[in-house]
């Protein structure tokens, strides 16, 4: 049976979730004297222990097989080398998706959360991604503007460390960057090719150091950074934030905690979150002045939705009935091709940072006679990586016979591919949105959620889009297509929702009560001291990745309530 404790202290702030928006919330607030409890569904992070960016199969008996093989091949998650506990199925915590749709829900559970792990491409919102519905009349306006969160996304930039150049385009706002890195073979024939269809390639933003800055080192390309980076070379909200919060005295971090429901005293406002302690499966209460939810788009609207009580029977902060709502991802399309240039070539070291040196900016922002609305970004894949299960298997099913003839043509075909991955913005639609499952729990006896979601066609015909513009580069790089040049229907190639790990819009920002459950800084409508500082506040889901945008808006949320704080607001 659950034991309910009560703690006695009374914080200023009881953050909920480590990441992007969590991590940044812990920073600023404490910067500014609050008294922050940070509470994480996981446990704490080791960076030495947990990273693995500088180990191989050979560092362990076991080489990736087995139990582990499985994880490796991603069929759980990112694989035993990869940054730890971020998995798409979960036995403690499950997820159901309605019949007719698909959905992937991945999350991470440890402190730091997904930016331990993630991408590090850190882009800008447009001036006419926060105003979308007056841009092209599709979808829905934010109640704030570009030049509203500039001066933050300026802050964040400064402090977490961003590296590109300053192109002067208003599909990629500039930023303030250190300087990017050298650019690799392949990406210089991207670039070349790119030039001749007149599509810009240009170096990637990424939350990656070139320059040291506030005390962390930069990038030296020792490792796989996808696995961690035990330098802070790489942002994570666990070293940049977190670590350093902790060590001003103003940070409690409590791990292992799973949120499980936001109480409200008599005059609606919260009081208090009650959590399950995963280590003794006791429920306690941490009491609170104000409450930041940032749990992860969807993992914040469960909490939401759980918390019912008189006066919030649909949730909390759900007047509006739009929590769970306007559910979104990033639209994802790959293909790849063999570059017949980069065969013969002495082979070398290409690592560099994780992913690309060089993107490709949305290029079509005024074109009239597209199929589709708005657009999307390209990354850039290829040169040596580490050769891992599945690299060769083309060649294998290609080749005849085994052996010598086998070995030379891997080595022959070993960096010759160079792969894009498009990733563009969905419209959002009343037919995706998540729910409270009626009869499934997880182990910890919350209710969990259930997926609905539906691709229109305006996403569906973006890819067919993506598939030409790839398949072009890659013929004016004078190399062929990887797979189907014309294929039937390159909208069915769609990524899976969710596997983009994108997603966001759960718990939308706007003016009006009625239709949005926040105001422009993140506050509740309907209750003043609740705030979330993750992707769900966002209104639409551009072609930019979501993460320097999350951490842009909850320090904007977490400087206004530390001025409400010192007014005696909250």
């Amino acid at each position: 049976m659950l034991q309910v404790m009560r703690g006695s202290p009374v914080y200023d702030v009881v953050v909920i979730g480590s990441g992007a928006g969590g991590g940044t919330a812990a920073h600023v607030l404490t910067k500014q004297g609050v008294k922050v409890a940070l509470i994480e569904a996981g446990p704490m992070l080791n960076p030495a222990r947990d990273y693995k960016e500088h180990k191989t199969p050979a560092d362990y008996p076991h080489r990736g097989a087995g139990d582990h093989a499985e994880s490796y091949l991603g069929r759980k998650d990112f694989g035993f080398f990869g940054a730890p506990n971020g998995y798409w199925e979960m036995d403690d915590e499950p997820y159901t998706v309605a019949e007719g749709s698909q959905f992937r829900w991945f999350r991470s559970r440890i402190v730091g959360g997904r930016t331990n792990h993630y991408g590090r491409i850190s882009l800008r919102f447009a001036d006419y991604d926060f105003k979308p519905r007056a841009f092209d009349g599709l979808g829905y306006d934010w109640p704030l503007t570009y030049d509203d969160v500039a001066p933050y996304y300026d802050k964040v930039e400064d402090f977490i460390g961003i590296c590109g150049s300053r192109e002067g385009l208003r599909t990629a706002p500039d930023g303030r960057f250190l300087p990017p890195p050298a650019l690799r073979v392949h990406e210089h024939l991207v670039q070349k090719s790119c030039a001749q269809l007149k599509i810009p390639c240009i170096p990637s933003r990424m939350a990656i150091l070139t320059k040291p800055l506030n005390g962390r080192p930069a990038c030296h390309y020792c490792g796989e950074c996808g696995r961690g980076c035990i330098t802070a070379s790489n942002y994570s909200s666990s070293q940049v934030q977190i670590f350093p919060a902790m060590k001003t005295g103003r940070l409690t971090v409590i791990p292992n905690a799973m949120a499980r429901e936001l109480i409200t005293g008599g005059d609606g406002t919260v009081k208090a979150v009650s959590y399950i302690d995963k280590t003794t499966r006791q429920e306690k209460q941490i009491r609170c002045r104000v409450v930041v939810v940032a749990a992860s788009a969807c993992e914040s609207a469960r909490l939401l939705l759980n918390s019912k009580a008189p006066g919030h029977t649909s949730g909390l902060a759900n007047s509006s009935g739009v929590v769970g709502r306007y559910l979104t991802d990033t639209v994802g399309y790959g293909l790849s091709g063999y570059i017949p240039a980069l065969a013969g070539m002495p082979k070398h070291d290409t690592d560099g940072y994780a992913g690309g040196h060089v993107y490709v900016p949305w290029w079509q922002l005024d074109k009239k006679n597209k199929e589709f609305p708005r657009g999307y970004h390209i990354e850039v894949g290829g040169g040596y990586g580490m050769p891992m299960v599945g690299s060769f298997n083309s060649v294998c099913r290609s080749h005849e016979g085994y052996g010598a003839g086998l070995k030379k043509a891997i080595q022959e075909s070993y960096g010759c591919t160079v792969g894009f991955a498009g990733r563009g913005e969905m419209i959002p639609n009343e037919q995706s949105y998540c729910e409270i499952d009626p009869t499934v729990v997880d182990r910890w006896g919350i209710p969990v959620l259930r997926f609905h979601f539906q691709w229109s066609e305006y996403e569906r015909k973006q890819v067919g889009h993506m598939h030409e513009t790839f398949a072009s580069i890659i013929e004016g790089m004078g190399g062929r297509v990887l797979g189907n040049r014309k294929p039937e229907d390159p909208g069915a190639a769609i990524s899976t929702p969710g596997a983009i790990i994108h997603e966001l819009g759960t718990v939308r920002m706007g003016s009006d009560p009625k239709t949005s459950a926040l105001n422009q800084y993140s506050q509740a409508h309907d209750v003043k001291n609740l705030f979330v500082a993750d992707a769900a506040p966002f209104v639409s889901n551009p072609d930019k990745n979501p993460t320097l945008t999350i951490c842009a808006l909850s320090w904007r949320t977490s400087d206004y309530i530390a001025e409400e704080m010192r007014k005696g607001n909250l």
